[in-house]
């Protein structure tokens, strides 16, 4: 692990960091937020961000103003990079595949199979290492935008109890059925629809086996909503399952960073709730 960037912020600090990872096969860069707590040495729980196609962890550390509201709940929040990167990693011309993309699934076709393993190194290796180099409850939650709103979506219902709060801004909810994830899913997958099921917020709600509350926040004016967001598959497949879900419509907000930051209180704070309750409970 090698720091190389901090900021002082919030009475916080903000924080780059770059490791080997082993699960990709490539160094990786992850922005880490650290609150006075957790400066003090105290533990505190850890709130995973998951960004969209084309991001870094630049673009949540420096738009979504997250750090003024995890200093006051006492959240560390990590926000790693999207996908694999180097000359070594496959890529493609198109923004919606490739580096920059990495959909937060374990690819099993070529030539994407041995770097583009983002659902172990999101699962897996990231807590792992951050829990290893950071006072930490254990106890983590988890969101995230657009592409990262269905991984954060997917992996908390593919792995009940390893979250204990999961959100999601602007998610692509149902990858299967829309051009986005069509297009990610059968280059990483392969052509068997079933596959991809496993991989699709809409298809897991139907036989999860925990009833973690999702949140979701959707803007009403952006471009994408119609052609590759969706919402209203989830909130369809959620009232035929009976799982919770608070899924709120925002007129005139857009898919950008804007309609992030307006909403980044609310989602901090729902996350909070199950985290510190969570870690009380267990106290």
């Amino acid at each position: 692990m090698e720091r190389i960037e901090h900021h002082a912020s919030f009475g916080g600090r903000q924080e780059v960091w770059q490791h080997a990872s082993a699960t990709l096969g490539c160094a990786m860069r992850l922005g880490v937020y650290l609150p006075p707590a957790a400066l003090a040495g105290q533990a505190c729980p850890v709130l995973y961000w998951l960004s969209g196609l084309t991001c870094t962890e630049q673009n949540f550390i420096t738009k979504a103003g997250v750090q003024a509201h995890a200093a006051r709940h006492q959240i560390i929040v990590v926000a790693p990079d999207t996908s694999p990167r180097g000359e070594a990693v496959a890529n493609d011309p198109g923004y919606e595949l490739g580096q920059g993309a990495g959909f937060y699934v374990n690819a099993t076709q070529a030539p994407w199979a041995p770097h583009f393993r983002m659902e172990d190194y999101v699962v897996h290796e990231l807590p792992a290492l951050v829990e290893a180099h950071w006072p930490t409850t254990g106890r983590r939650g988890i969101f995230g935008h657009s592409m990262g709103g269905h991984g954060a979506l997917t992996l908390a219902l593919r792995y009940p109890g390893r979250y204990a709060s999961v959100s999601a801004f602007a998610p692509i909810v149902a990858p299967s059925q829309v051009p986005w994830g069509q297009k990610a899913l059968a280059a990483y997958l392969g052509p068997d629809t079933q596959a991809w099921a496993a991989h699709d917020a809409v298809a897991l709600v139907a036989s999860a086996t925990e009833r973690l509350p999702l949140l979701v926040d959707q803007g009403e004016a952006d471009e994408f909503l119609a052609s590759q967001l969706r919402p209203e598959l989830l909130q369809a497949a959620c009232a035929q399952a009976g799982h919770p879900l608070t899924l709120r419509l925002h007129p005139g907000y857009d898919h950008s960073y804007y309609f992030i930051a307006s909403f980044m209180a609310d989602h901090v704070a729902h996350h909070a709730q199950a985290l510190i309750a969570t870690a009380a409970t267990k106290a």
